[in-house]
């Protein structure tokens, strides 16, 4: 057997194969009956009484939850886990396996250091590979005369660092990884050399190997095996014939204990794609996987194609055509007659004028038409009938560089959530293009990550509307003696133990759990809103969506309050006002809520759940609320802001007490 042993996700050392099923299963089966009775019970309540405003949006909140929730448990229903044996394949295929061209993608010099990508295109350099069977492209938006130049370097230091690795079975072939790590003087000497002199459609014409490996410049190969393990499942008669890509976890070498900020996004990598593995496939993740060609260019490419409509979709250029055409051998530039027609063909493809007009980027290779591209490209792969397979070996395969600074990590999450939703609003919208082309299942996934940012408007209620409501003595929830009260009870205790329960079965400690309750509602007010508001602006024509590169320069005092756990709100105005506005308001509505009830002997049977939500949220923000009142670091919240968000969060209460006396 050349490529994979599957098995279910190992939660339990006891019963690994059957408790996840069982676990999830039944949990679905109970919160949706507590779902559903809660949906009747604010359906009757409506029914029996006058609809009042925050009544209906309190429901419309529950509807959004319950429904983003179901579409939730798709990745839960069918858990595998992958084992390869490359050792095998390198002894029965050698020098027949097939070319592999290395895609590393960069576009700010200032954001990501030229450096950086050296790193990860000698890592790439150095896979565990035949040779002549790799080529390696570094494509640059930019076009920084930098990255050139570290390119150039790149070369050099690698013609002694790559047999350097091979003569002594190095496994860590990063340059910057190893000599952190052990000393060699000539080695380190070389490579400081080189770091002090820094201080594409092109390779289908090139070397059009049949299989792609895309990676962010700062995405270095941590495994030199990785190509071999890609290639066992690529190369799999029984499931290579509709296999698309071959997705690998993104993990990170600097991640800091604590995790503050959820950078080892392990909900995605462990539960999430895992899920989709015993589906249809994972998503496209935009770096670390192995792609097949065809899978890109689907079936335009044929021997009988007419070479008028093969220019249609793929540009003007006769090279690129004829390279298509001929069968995927590596190297077919040596049909080229002269390396000056070969560097003037490829100037002309890799200029960005090339593909106007043509069907790139819409019908052909990556989908432009959302800022998440791998995202889109991925489903409209999976609703052709393609599959995709997630391999997590116990050696990381790519180590990347996650972000440090809650600045960089929200405005990140909100360009993901503008892409993701701009699919959602457009003709390719999962439930709508996806459901007559995928199963059910995998619709529900794709379905559920398109419209994740519609949580921004449940978690704007739910922090506003119930506090607001506590100020004016109007309960919003059954009294703590009526039996509807324990439903409410119920689905929140046993959403935090699910997911609790999640946490430390992928093997992480229990404040990993809290870290993630905290950020998740960070992204939620913040990152998710930005996105959603971006997107729909877009939609309607009034804003161009753009991309913007993750900062991954990181000084000395930033790294330090990230690896102490300390959350540092050096951030935009636009990032930390809502954040901090909706905990000042939580703060007076908790103080006042409670002053009623001492003081003037309101019912505490009817507020106490707008009073334990309003305490809940101010628990979960805590560093929030840490930054705003005790910390002096040049970390903490300005207190400009501060006074901001506390006339924001004031002039709200007022004005919704106004509207809501009778």
């Amino acid at each position: 057997m050349l490529a994979c042993k599957m098995k279910p996700l190992p939660f339990n050392l006891c019963n690994p194969k059957k408790r996840p099923a069982i676990i999830n299963r039944s949990y679905a089966l109970l919160h949706s009956i507590a779902a559903t009775s809660l949906i009747f019970y604010r359906v009757s309540s409506l029914l029996h009484s006058r609809p009042s405003l925050p009544h209906l949006l309190m429901f419309a909140s529950e509807l959004i939850l319950s429904l983003l929730w179901l579409l939730n448990q798709a990745y839960l229903w069918r858990p595998v886990s992958r084992k390869t044996f490359p050792e095998r394949l390198l002894q029965e295929k050698g020098e027949e396996l097939p070319g592999i061209d290395v895609f590393i993608c960069t576009a700010d010099p200032k954001k990501e250091p030229p450096l950086e990508v050296m790193n990860t295109v000698l890592s790439a350099m150095a896979l565990d590979y035949p040779i002549g069977k790799l080529s390696v492209y570094v494509s640059d938006d930019g076009g920084s005369s930098s990255t050139l130049h570290a390119m150039r370097e790149a070369w050099k230091f690698g013609r002694s660092w790559l047999p350097f690795c091979t003569r002594f079975g190095i496994k860590t072939r990063c340059p910057k990884a190893y000599f952190s790590r052990y000393e060699d003087d000539l080695g380190e000497k070389g490579y400081h050399e080189e770091k002090e002199k820094i201080k594409l459609r092109v390779s289908s014409m090139i070397s059009n190997s049949p299989y792609i490996l895309v990676l962010d410049c700062d995405m270095r190969c941590n495994d030199p095996t990785s190509a071999l393990q890609a290639m066992c499942f690529h190369l799999d008669p029984r499931i290579s014939s509709n296999l698309a890509f071959v997705q690998f976890p993104q993990k990170f070498h600097n991640l800091s204990t604590m995790d503050i900020y959820d950078g080892q996004l392990r909900s995605v990598f462990l539960v999430k794609w895992p899920g989709m593995d015993g589906l249809q496939g994972p998503m496209l993740s935009g770096t670390g996987f192995y792609m097949k060609r065809k899978a890109l260019y689907g079936d335009i490419v044929q021997e009988d194609t007419d070479p008028i409509q093969l220019k249609q979709y793929l540009g003007p250029s006769n090279e690129l055509v004829k390279s298509l055409h001929r069968s995927n051998h590596h190297n077919s530039v040596n049909n080229m007659d002269s390396p000056s027609r070969l560097l003037e063909e490829t100037r002309n493809l890799a200029s960005c004028t090339y593909e106007k007009e043509t069907q790139w980027g819409k019908q052909v290779g990556f989908l432009y038409n959302s800022v998440v591209e791998d995202y889109l490209t991925g489903f409209i792969l999976h609703c052709k009938g393609w599959n995709s397979l997630f391999c997590d070996p116990p050696r990381p395969a790519f180590l990347g560089t996650a972000t440090t600074k809650l600045n960089d990590t929200l405005l990140q999450g909100a360009r993901w959530n503008c892409g993701v939703l701009q699919v959602a609003l457009s003709r390719f919208s999962p439930l709508i293009y996806g459901l007559s082309r995928m199963s059910l299942l995998q619709t529900m996934c794709y379905a559920h990550l398109s419209l994740q940012p519609l949580y921004s408007l449940p978690m704007w209620c739910l922090a506003t509307i119930p506090q607001l409501c506590l100020l004016n003595a109007i309960p919003l929830y059954p009294k703590v003696s009526d039996s509807w009260f324990m439903i409410y009870s119920y689905i929140f205790i046993m959403s935090q133990l699910k997911h609790l329960e999640e946490v430390l079965s992928t093997g992480d400690p229990m404040w990993t759990w809290w870290n993630e309750e905290r950020i998740w509602m960070m992204k939620s007010v913040t990152s998710y809103s930005i996105g959603s508001l971006n997107a729909v602006l877009k939609f309607f024509g009034l804003r161009e969506a753009n991309f913007v590169p993750t900062n991954k320069v990181a000084d000395d005092e930033q790294v330090t309050f990230y690896q102490k756990g300390i959350f540092n709100f050096q951030a935009s105005t636009i990032v930390l006002a809502p954040l901090v506005t909706l905990v000042s308001l939580n703060m007076i509505s908790f103080a006042g809520g409670l002053a009623r009830i001492i003081i003037k002997g309101s019912n505490w049977n009817e507020m106490f759940g707008q009073i334990f939500l309003s305490f809940f949220i101010l628990m979960v923000h805590f560093p929030i609320v840490e930054g705003m009142m005790f910390r002096k670091d040049k970390g903490r919240i300005p207190p400009s802001v501060t006074l901001f968000s506390l006339a924001l969060s004031t002039s709200f209460l007022c004005l919704g007490s106004l509207i809501l006396m009778p």
